[in-house]
């Protein structure tokens, strides 16, 4: 994102929190970030207080953030952007506490749910928390000594606190993207393009509408679907595609595709953060 002054950026959580090192890693140390406790907070702040928000959106080993999804079908924004952040978990706890002492361990449901296995070995009951930050935040100004919380490391270093163990997710490929959203985009290095639509209650519409994308030589790199809040068993789908809104075989595929669907709408198209290349 390209900016003569210092962007205001929206992340997700306390400081501390893996949406705060997803903000460094794509914006660096000039830009001004500012913590949310909830994301439609954000998609609401952006353009009247900030200027872009950044928000988790997919995990490697527990899926799609759903939520971040709703959202971005009723915004008006659109995606800039992505980030993927290799996520590994510590077990936090107060100065003083020794692993023997934890009963309850609190953080945000994806991270409890990345972390099962060694949570569940322990016999450690869970509880969820809007945030991985926030919860250490909360232990900490509790002062519980037979609680811990699933977080960064980095989030232990600003609130002062006791790593237990590090590297306690199940699987140690664990990886969270975000994605930048904003008004409006203001660069023209894309390689990659979301779309919404819906699919006609019948038989093979799906298939038609994905088809478009075939036929036109678009790689589907991700789908997901999401319920009809208003239509029960009927449901939107998300897609993550190859190219740019600039492309003559997209721009094909997209108007295909509105002839097959109950609707369309473009979410963004961006520069690509990559997947191969991770460790």
């Amino acid at each position: 994102m390209s900016m003569k002054t210092r962007p205001k950026v929206a992340y997700y959580g306390e400081q501390g929190s893996y949406s705060e090192q997803a903000a460094l890693q794509h914006f660096g140390p000039d830009a001004t970030l500012e913590g949310y406790r909830f994301l439609p907070e954000i998609f609401e702040a952006i353009g009247k207080r900030i200027d872009c928000g950044i928000v988790p959106i997919e995990n490697s080993i527990e899926g799609p953030v759903t939520q971040t999804y709703d959202l971005l079908l009723e915004s008006d924004l659109k995606i800039i952007g992505e980030e993927i952040v290799k996520i590994e978990h510590c077990l936090v706890a107060n100065p003083g506490v020794l692993l023997k002492d934890i009963k309850t361990v609190y953080s945000h449901p994806q991270a409890l749910g990345q972390c099962r296995s060694y949570i569940e070995k322990h016999g450690f009951n869970s509880i969820p928390f809007y945030d991985t930050a926030g919860s250490v935040k909360m232990i900490k100004e509790r002062g519980l000594m037979d609680s811990a919380a699933v977080a960064s490391s980095m989030a232990a270093s600003v609130y002062r606190m006791k790593v237990l163990a590090k590297s306690i997710q199940s699987n140690k490929r664990n990886f969270t993207r975000f994605i930048v959203i904003a008004k409006k985009n203001k660069t023209a290095a894309w390689n990659k393009t979301s779309i919404a639509f819906g699919s006609r209650h019948k038989a093979g519409s799906l298939f038609r509408a994905l088809n478009c994308f075939a036929r036109n030589g678009i790689n589907l790199l991700y789908i997901e679907s999401r319920p009809v809040r208003s239509k029960p068993w009927e449901y939107n789908f998300y897609i993550d595609c190859e190219g740019s809104l600039f492309d003559e075989g997209l721009k094909k595929a997209i108007k295909e595709l509105r002839s097959d669907a109950t609707f369309v709408k473009v979410l963004g198209s961006y520069a690509s953060a990559g997947r191969g290349s991770r460790n």
